[in-house]
C-alpha cells in the first residue's frame, strides 16, 4: 500500500475556499479508484495574510513540510495591499518554484462541453492544448537581479540558461509524445514561443529549442513570435498542441488561454521539477469576492487531478491515474449540460454548488474496494 503525504498550503483569499472542496473530492476519487494507495494531507499556513500578522510569509515548518512531501497542493497566495518593502507583492509560491527548481510550469487549456467560451467558431469545442512555461528564470529572475540608478532608472535582467532551457524543452517534447499516445497516435507538435527577432536572450532560447527539437524527430516542432501566438490564441487556439515559452510570456499567455475555456476558475496548473511539484489553480486570491462563496473551485479540483496523475507516473501506481481520470471525468460531466454558470461568467453557481454537482457525478462511480484516503 502506497501512502503519499501531501503538503497542503491553502494560502490567502479564495485559496482556502477552493481548497476545502478540492481535498474532499480528491479523497472521494481515491476511494472510487480501487485501492493501491492513499493520501495523507498535512496542512500549513503560509502567504500574505500570515506575513501581515507575523512578518513571515513561509514559516520554516511549512517549508520543511513541503520539501519532504510527495507533492504540494496550493490554493492561492498574495493580497495586493500586502507588500514587501521593495513594493512587490508577498507571493511565497514564487519562492517555492525557485527553491525546488520547478522549471516546468504546466498550464492545460481544455474547453469542457457546456463551459462558456467567447469564441463563436464551433471549432472552439476542440480547444485542448498545454502551455509549458519556464518557471524559475526568464524576466521573473529580475526579482533578485534588479539594478537601480537612484530615482532615475531601474534595470531588470532576463536570465536564460542552457541547463534550464534544455530540461524545459525535453519536458515539452515528452509531454507532446504522451499526449499523442493518449489520442491514439494523433501526431503531437511543440511550438516554441519567443521574441527571437528582437531580444538576444530569446534568440538564444530559440537556438537551444532547435537543438533539442533535432533530438526528437518523431514530434513535429515549430517556432513563433509571442505577439503572433497571442493573436492566434484568440482566433484559432484549437490549432495548438504544446506551447513552450519563457516565464513572463507564459504568465501572460496563461491568462489568455484561461479566458478561452471559461475563465481563471477553469484553469488548473502544475509547477514541476525533477524531484518536487506544486499543484495550484492559475487564478489568484480574488480578495474582492473572498468569503462570499462565489469562487469557482473547478481549477483547484482539476489541479488535484493533475497531482494524482503526476504521483501515479512518478511512482508507477496506476490507481493514481484512475483516480485522476474519475475526478476529471466528473468535472466534465457536471458541466456538460450547460447548467453550471459561475459568477465570473454572469451566473450564480457558487463554490458549494459547483462542488456538489461534481461530487454527485463522482458518487455515481462504483466503489471497487471501499478504500478511503486519510486526511
Amino acid at each position: 500500500m502506497h501512502e503519499f503525504r501531501i503538503a497542503v498550503l491553502p494560502g490567502d483569499g479564495i485559496g482556502r475556499e477552493v481548497m476545502s472542496p478540492c481535498l474532499a473530492l480528491v479523497d472521494l476519487a481515491v476511494a472510487r479508484a480501487g485501492g493501491g494507495f492513499r493520501l495523507r494531507f498535512d496542512e500549513h499556513e503560509a502567504g500574505a495574510d500570515l506575513y501581515q500578522r507575523t512578518g513571515v510569509a513561509m514559516p520554516d515548518t511549512a517549508l520543511r513540510a513541503a520539501e519532504s512531501a510527495d507533492a504540494i497542493l496550493l490554493g492561492a497566495m498574495g493580497i495586493p495591499s500586502v507588500r514587501y518593502p521593495d513594493g512587490t507583492e508577498v507571493q511565497p509560491h514564487l519562492d517555492l518554484r525557485e527553491r525546488f527548481d520547478l522549471y516546468a510550469g504546466v498550464r492545460p487549456f481544455r474547453l469542457f462541453p457546456g463551459a462558456p467560451t467567447p469564441l463563436a467558431d464551433p471549432r472552439a469545442q476542440n480547444i485542448d492544448c498545454v502551455l509549458v512555461r519556464e518557471s524559475t528564470e526568464g524576466l521573473f529572475a529580475s526579482r533578485t537581479m534588479t539594478r537601480r540608478e537612484g530615482n532615475d532608472a531601474v534595470f531588470d535582467t532576463m536570465r536564460i540558461t542552457r541547463r534550464t532551457s534544455e530540461r524545459l524543452f525535453a519536458f515539452a517534447f515528452a509531454l507532446a509524445r504522451s499526449r499523442s499516445r493518449a489520442r491514439n497516435g494523433r501526431p503531437g507538435r511543440v511550438t516554441c514561443v519567443d521574441k527571437a527577432n528582437v531580444i538576444p536572450s530569446m534568440a538564444y532560447f530559440r537556438s537551444i529549442f532547435l537543438d533539442i527539437a533535432s533530438r526528437h524527430p518523431d514530434v513535429a516542432s515549430d517556432c513563433a513570435y509571442v505577439d503572433a501566438v497571442g493573436l492566434k490564441l484568440v482566433r484559432s487556439p484549437w490549432e495548438f498542441d504544446v506551447l513552450v515559452t519563457e516565464n513572463m510570456f507564459g504568465d501572460i499567455l496563461s491568462d489568455v488561454g484561461a479566458g478561452l475555456i471559461g475563465g481563471m476558475g477553469m484553469a488548473p496548473s502544475a509547477d514541476i521539477g525533477d524531484r518536487h511539484a506544486v499543484f495550484q489553480p492559475c487564478h489568484g486570491t480574488a480578495p474582492d469576492i473572498a468569503g462570499r462563496g462565489l469562487a469557482n473551485p473547478t481549477a483547484m479540483i482539476l489541479s488535484g487531478a493533475m497531482m494524482l496523475e503526476w504521483l501515479g507516473e512518478r511512482h508507477d501506481v496506476p490507481a493514481c491515474a484512475t483516480a485522476a481520470g474519475l475526478l476529471r471525468g466528473a468535472v466534465e460531466e457536471a458541466f456538460a449540460d450547460g447548467s453550471i454558470v459561475t459568477p465570473e461568467n454572469g451566473g450564480t453557481s457558487g463554490t458549494a454548488d459547483v462542488a456538489a454537482r461534481i461530487r454527485a457525478r463522482l458518487e455515481q462511480r462504483p466503489v471497487a474496494t471501499g478504500l478511503r484516503a486519510s486526511s
